[in-house]
């Protein structure tokens, strides 16, 4: 006779509607709870990009880009029980690596898992939200393409930490936009 293994937890991708990630979130919780699977469901995460502060219209708030819009994913032990649940959530469209009708969705692996994790707690260095120069000032590009290039700051989006620069291309002006973190002042 063969002994069941025990099913352990592990990470799945739930699609949901694009815009109803953080809806979806919170809907799970709240079934784990109301449902009685706090012993199957553990976790749900929004893969976001970490917090930076926007300024729009003279307010500040703190803004989460979504890595992967459209979806969550959920640490769970896998269950007809906890599969039903989770797939039959508002906003859920299915899981991620499901073959069909019914069938149980492939696991993530823990290496994509821990890059996803790591990923959400990481600080933005702080040259990469703030940028201390205003429009007409000039800049050095210090990234990419334009590395080492000089230019005039036509335009600064504050709320995308990005800015327009007019540089010097084989004897035209040309505009150019970058990061907050792809430039320095020049002093």
């Amino acid at each position: 006779m063969e002994s069941a293994e025990k099913p352990e937890k592990r990470w799945y991708v739930v699609h949901t509607y694009s815009g109803y990630e953080n809806r979806v979130k919170a809907n799970l919780e709240s079934r784990e709870k109301s449902m009685g699977m706090t012993n199957y469901i553990f976790r749900v995460v929004v893969p976001a990009t970490p917090e930076r502060v926007t300024d729009k219209k003279g307010k500040k708030t703190l803004k989460m880009d979504k890595t992967f819009p459209g979806y969550v994913i959920v640490e769970m032990i896998m269950t007809d029980q906890s599969w039903y649940i989770v797939r039959n959530t508002p906003g859920v469209t299915g899981f991620l690596g499901s073959h069909g009708q019914g069938s149980k969705p492939v696991p993530l692996l823990n290496s994509e898992v821990k890059l996803i994790l790591d990923r959400l707690h990481e600080k933005k260095p702080e040259n990469e939200t703030k940028l201390n120069a205003k429009v007409g000032d000039t800049v050095t590009i210090t990234a990419g393409a334009f590395s080492g290039l000089s230019g005039k700051i036509t335009n600064i989006n504050a709320d995308q930490a990005k800015l327009n620069v007019n540089i010097n291309m084989f004897g035209r002006e040309t505009n150019t936009q970058l990061k907050f973190g792809e430039v320095k002042p020049v002093e």
